[in-house]
């Protein structure tokens, strides 16, 4: 098990829930060729490294709300035992205002004595334990799946939405460019007009120069160049 958590009901050897070996005084009887004794707290250290890892859960049911950790133990199946002993009871027992405030050996060893006068084994609650921390891990994983999912269709569609702007971009500039294509040609088309109305003028001026002591024809623009797009042809 990668995550270390079982060590706080282990961290302390010294009390243990169980009577000492060697009575009140706590020496041993054994012999002095016999093994050390196994401590209660070791026990407990090699009872939660014994606990094989699980398969990551199936969530049965879809979680509505994500944000309820309650929902997520529900769809991974994770259920209250019968006892109705949980990681969660322990550590309401250990936050309790009688033992809170007492060292971590005795609160491990107050837990113990209430586990075992239910008839609770502690194997029962680290594996409950370790069913809600796999299930918090492989919701989590699947959250992360899912927003890579997301990220990966975003990040498809966005290039699809920059390939469609920039192709309309592309038909607007071209328009733009045609209009303005469109205008430089009919100016130039109207100054080359103006230039042969001129010459067309000369010779009605010229014309009629020999007939009149004022000639009336003129022969430059007829308006300013500004006012020309508002003049109606025939007037």
């Amino acid at each position: 098990m990668s995550k270390k958590w079982y060590n706080y009901f282990v961290s302390v050897d010294s009390v243990t829930g169980e009577p000492a070996s060697g009575g009140e005084t706590g020496e041993s009887t054994a012999g002095p060729g016999a093994a050390a004794p196994v401590s209660a707290a070791d026990e407990i250290a090699s009872l939660a490294h014994s606990i094989q890892p699980t398969p990551a859960p199936k969530f049965a049911n879809p979680v509505a709300d994500p944000a309820s950790f309650a929902q997520i133990y529900d769809a991974a199946e994770v259920r209250v035992p019968a006892h109705g002993f949980t990681i969660f009871k322990i550590a309401d027992m250990l936050k309790s205002e009688h033992i809170r405030s007492l060292p971590v050996e005795i609160k491990r060893s107050s837990v113990l004595l209430a586990l075992d006068a239910a008839g609770v084994k502690l194997q029962e609650i680290i594996e409950d334990a370790v069913h809600r921390d796999r299930a918090l891990d492989t919701f989590e994983a699947v959250q992360q799946r899912a927003l890579d999912q997301l990220e990966t269709r975003k990040a498809d569609e966005n290039k699809n939405l920059q390939a469609e702007a920039d192709r309309v971009l592309n038909e607007l500039r071209a328009k733009i460019q045609a209009n303005n294509d469109e205008v430089t040609k009919e100016r130039e088309r109207l100054q080359g007009w103006r230039f042969q109305k001129q010459q067309e003028e000369r010779r009605i001026f010229d014309a009629v120069a020999p007939f009149v002591p004022e000639n009336p024809i003129t022969t430059g623009p007829a308006v300013p160049a500004k006012a020309e797009s508002s003049k109606v042809p025939g007037n």
